[in-house]
């Protein structure tokens, strides 16, 4: 796999739901912000568009939770719902060519595809408690990941994985019939050491690892407080990026699909600095950051840079 593409890529968007929040926009149905896909494209527009102003370098797709099953049983037809995961993609892809236009600088558009876990809507990405087979987790992800490889993304992100399983289902059939998607996994945990199920970060790391078209592992959506001790634990495991992208710190009520507010007072300066010396070659944000967060990694990285050219 060549990285290269990726050779100046450091720098992550933030939380879809936060800022489309701060749009005015409820992201607590059983869609969570791919009911703005239908509803409120623009405001997708614009959550794309303040991350690559903040200084983002690669934005993910509204499609986490974008799944055409979903929008079936939301009410969408078959057809209805394979356009609205496209048009995830294009929307990233416009609002990314239309900052290249205005300042010149390129991002990347990263085809976000959540776990099982997240179509449950129950907070199943932090537990990971359910067991598929692989016919039955590519029966679920085959239809959107369809979708949005037909709108040909610059990579995948199989993100939120609670679990070792359901990625290498899918990087199995992707290793088959798209070798030339770039794509990177990333986990939740339990703690520094251990997936959301339970299985060793080690092993699930040095297990994704083995295919040639992932040029980055990493974690998401974790307190912090955990993001050092995992990067030293991937590092031994992978020779691969490391990426990550915490939460604010705050707890997931699955019940009314919300983030109780952390009363922690994080500086992502301080953060991205300590990360960054720890080996992670892209970093982001996860639930509950914002623009904000995303331009201090931003600032960091880019006076990093410049001071050791």
């Amino acid at each position: 796999m060549n990285e290269k593409f990726t050779e100046n890529i450091h720098v992550l968007d933030g939380s879809m739901a936060a800022t489309l929040k701060e749009q005015g926009i409820d992201s607590t149905g059983e869609l969570w912000t791919a009911q703005a896909l239908s509803d409120n494209i623009e405001a997708v527009y614009d959550a794309h568009y303040s991350y690559l102003a903040a200084g983002a370098q690669m934005i993910l797709t509204d499609t986490y939770q974008a799944n055409l099953q979903a929008f079936e049983k939301a009410g969408h037809s078959k057809q209805q719902a394979e356009n609205l995961v496209g048009m995830a993609v294009l929307v990233a892809q416009k609002a990314r060519d239309d900052y290249e236009e205005q300042t010149g600088k390129h991002a990347l558009v990263a085809a976000s595809i959540g776990p099982y876990g997240a179509y449950l809507a129950d907070g199943s990405e932090y537990r990971g408690d359910y067991l598929l087979n692989d016919a039955q987790y590519l029966n679920f992800h085959l239809p959107r990941l369809t979708a949005v490889l037909a709108q040909t993304p610059d990579c995948l992100a199989l993100e939120t994985q609670p679990k070792l399983s359901e990625p290498l289902a899918l990087l199995r059939w992707l290793e088959k019939n798209v070798p030339q998607m770039p794509v990177y996994v990333s986990f939740t945990l339990r703690d520094e050491m251990t997936l959301s199920d339970g299985t060793e970060l080690k092993r699930a790391v040095a297990a994704i690892s083995k295919f040639e078209q992932v040029f980055a592992i990493g974690v998401n959506c974790i307190v912090p407080e955990l993001v050092s001790g995992a990067l030293k634990v991937m590092r031994q495991a992978t020779t691969k990026k490391l990426i990550v992208y915490p939460n604010l710190g705050a707890q997931y009520d699955p019940e009314t699909k919300t983030w109780a507010k952390s009363e922690q007072q994080l500086d992502f300066t301080q953060l991205t600095e300590k990360w960054y010396q720890a080996g992670a070659s892209i970093i982001g944000g996860c639930c509950m950051t914002t623009s904000p967060q995303i331009s201090q990694i931003a600032t960091y990285l880019e006076q990093y840079q410049k001071e050791n050219v």
